[in-house]
């Protein structure tokens, strides 16, 4: 997929990687629709990007329909919005549990869903999901999480079968913990600097994605690719070892502090 001149859509445009992100599409020629909750910062960036801005509430349902019918068409999606969703499962309220799944996985069914559709008409387009390490392997304190990283993961890697017989291409990103934006960066919460990567390295890894339709491309240092690795072939080690290494506790700090980011 050529980003030249493309129209991009991108979700959850008002955080720190989705800045990055923006500012990397736009480095390589793409026209901008940038979508969030925050319109002070969403004017500012589609300001600097050329492009222009929609804010929107993916929990909404209506909201999601309304951003869908406004913004036209789109040649490349990245669907980056998410919320943390971390803690155990018994201090969420169902309203809580319903916004986690709604940000996280239904917005961005639906927008493949019917955007998918449009561009397999045309018989051209891009389909990018910001999926997570999280979805590869389970953690203590992240079972909703989890479930819509593995859950955003195994529908796009069906999703890009299924499209592919029409010219549209469809790729994961999984990034590990990112040291200067998004979810992390916005706590106090102290993680190895060795074990985290950077915005740009998933704007990077995004545009490798578009470029080249990969189908997954994995943001972290190969330590935490050998634990996910791990994790996903034999869980209860995996388990057993984030105990002992004391994992669990930087895990439960984070919930802590994104509680009210819920």
């Amino acid at each position: 997929m050529d980003l030249q001149g493309a129209h991009v859509l991108l979700t959850g445009a008002s955080g720190g990687i989705g800045l990055a992100l923006a500012g990397a599409l736009a480095g390589r020629g793409a026209q901008l629709t940038l979508t969030g909750r925050n319109s002070a910062v969403l004017e500012d960036a589609a300001a600097r990007c050329g492009g222009t801005s929609i804010v929107a509430d993916l929990s909404d349902h209506a909201d999601v329909d309304r951003l869908l019918a406004r913004v036209g068409r789109v040649d490349v999606l990245v669907a980056n919005a998410g919320l943390p969703a971390s803690g155990v499962l018994s201090d969420f309220s169902v309203d809580q549990i319903d916004r986690a799944l709604a940000v996280n996985l239904r917005a961005p069914i639906v927008m493949a869903k019917v955007l998918g559709e449009q561009m397999a008409a045309r018989g051209t387009g891009h389909l990018v999901f910001m999926s997570s390490l999280s979805g590869k392997s389970a953690s203590a304190h992240m079972a909703l999480y989890n479930a819509t990283k593995f859950g955003l993961r195994g529908f796009s890697l069906a999703l890009r079968e299924d499209l592919r017989p029409f010219g549209v291409g469809v790729s994961t990103i999984l990034p590990g913990p990112i040291r200067d934006a998004g979810m992390i960066a916005d706590t106090d919460v102290k993680v190895p600097r060795l074990g985290t990567r950077t915005a740009k390295a998933v704007a990077d890894a995004t545009l490798a994605a578009i470029d080249e339709n990969l189908a997954e491309v994995t943001v972290a240092p190969w330590t935490l690719k050998v634990a996910t690795l791990l994790g996903s072939l034999a869980p209860d080690l995996a388990a057993k070892v984030a105990r002992s290494a004391g994992g669990n506790k930087t895990i439960a700090a984070l919930s802590e502090a994104q509680r009210d980011k819920r």
